[in-house]
């Protein structure tokens, strides 16, 4: 077994062939297609012929309230990473808002995310997987298109997730989801509320995961390596507030368990932010950081002498331990 691969033998994926992330069929989902075109189409046409500065700036708050509380929190730091614990009530309330980002259902979700983790720590995988084609063919296929491997891997979802009643009732339901918020902004606004708060936030947050997403896995900085890997995690500078920290992918391929992605100074990190406000609220505990986490082998650090404002004392776990780390 490779380094590269030590740090997949407590994945919630496990396949005793690579293969099995390697061969498939990317096909056409009219389901997936039709919800963000309908989406599109809404947002454009209705946006255009109700548009008001009111529902403009609904369309701004919550777009920043789902990608943050909802994706970056509850989705991904939280039910995905466990990175930080919190109440039950407060991780509900979050994972909720992560389906309002429209993506999937919280186990859907999840199981996409595990999977496509898994193939990319591997040494090959589909490119689908990856995002290893062209922009445009990458966009038709992650937008409007499922993969259907050929001999898919076993995904282990604990029972505390995949069994969880109110879990269970959103991933049947996540797209019916957007219509008591659609109701309640046509009650407080009317159809501009509708189209701005609802189709062109569900629009914007969708494009955006795949268009950030893209990126993350072809262009950016490399503070970190992982050996053996299909594909490395990418920062992308500059747009750290549009993503709540989430930019930071090549941080986060680094450290996959950090409930803080930024990790150098200059890194901002909105979802690191919300967390520390929420600690001093005494709502959030056992935050995670790289010091608390296993030691990684295969991982090598790029660059380490030249980013000056960096402070290895406050990351143990990357300080004189990390092996090919720069001198």
């Amino acid at each position: 077994m490779t380094t590269s691969q030590f740090h997949i033998l407590d994945h919630r994926v496990l396949a005793s062939d690579a293969r099995s992330v390697q061969t498939g069929t990317v096909s056409y989902s009219p389901v997936k297609s039709i919800w963000f075109f309908g989406m599109l189409l809404a947002a454009v046409a209705g946006g255009i012929n109700y548009f008001t500065w009111a529902a403009f700036l609904l369309f701004i708050v919550s777009t920043g309230v789902v990608l943050l509380f909802g994706h970056s929190l509850g989705s991904h730091r939280k039910l995905i990473h466990s990175s930080f614990a919190c109440p039950l009530w407060l991780e509900y309330f979050l994972v909720y808002l992560g389906v309002q980002v429209g993506l999937a259902g919280p186990i859907g979700l999840l199981r996409q995310h595990e999977l496509r983790d898994y193939a990319q720590r591997l040494p090959d995988c589909h490119d689908y997987l990856r995002h290893g084609r062209g922009i445009w063919v990458d966009a038709w296929w992650q937008l409007h298109c499922d993969l259907d491997l050929q001999h898919p891997p076993a995904i282990h979802i604990e029972a505390s997730i995949a069994k969880d009643g109110f879990y269970r009732f959103l991933e049947k339901t996540w797209m019916l989801q957007q219509l008591p918020v659609a109701l309640l902004f046509y009650g407080w606004g009317g159809w501009a509320f509708v189209f701005w708060g609802v189709c062109a936030r569900v629009t914007a947050t969708v494009f955006g995961h795949w268009f950030i997403g893209y990126f993350a896995h072809n262009h950016g900085q490399l503070h970190y390596e992982v050996k053996g890997a299909a594909v490395q995690g990418r920062n992308i500078r500059f747009v750290s507030l549009l993503t709540m920290g989430e930019c930071w992918h090549n941080n986060h391929h680094a450290y996959p368990g950090s409930a803080r992605l930024g990790l150098l100074a200059g890194e901002w990190d909105p979802g690191w932010w919300a967390l520390i406000l929420l600690q001093k609220m005494g709502l959030v505990s056992n935050i995670k950081l790289p010091a608390d986490l296993p030691f990684r082998p295969e991982l090598h650090i790029h660059g380490f002498h030249k980013v000056n404002s960096f402070r290895p004392e406050n990351y143990p776990a990357i300080s004189g331990r990390q092996s090919g780390s720069s001198t």
